[in-house]
């Protein structure tokens, strides 16, 4: 027996954390390209997440898959520079990079199995 719906897959319910806490996180940022840009990454995770699996194909959810796999990459690369830039503390820092590297893992393990 498969997964019946992506709210089920584990990857997408941690995207929807990591996109919970970024979206909290930036709530008050006047910075608003920077905003912008790492909520709309972290929504992507888990909206490709979701698309693939709809779509019902192996193909097709391996691609979604990566470009999720892509969006949580720009997530921790955002993290990195918004950690530099002092726009986050250390541990807001470490919790969401050690989420989003945890995310890309399970991500990888999905597209490996297909």
């Amino acid at each position: 027996m498969g997964i019946a719906k992506f709210e089920d897959i584990i990857a997408w319910q941690k995207a929807k954390d990591l996109t919970v806490q970024i979206y909290a996180l930036f709530e008050n940022s006047k910075d608003f390209g920077f905003k912008d840009q790492i909520q709309r990454a972290s929504v992507s995770i888990m909206n490709n997440i979701a698309e693939g699996f709809e779509r019902k194909s192996n193909n097709e959810f391996r691609y979604f898959l990566y470009i999720a796999k892509g969006s949580c990459g720009e997530v921790r690369s955002m993290l990195i520079i918004a950690h530099e830039l002092k726009k986050i503390n250390v541990s807001e820092y470490k919790v969401l990079l050690a989420l989003s590297t945890e995310i890309s893992k399970m991500l990888y393990g999905l597209i490996s199995k297909l």
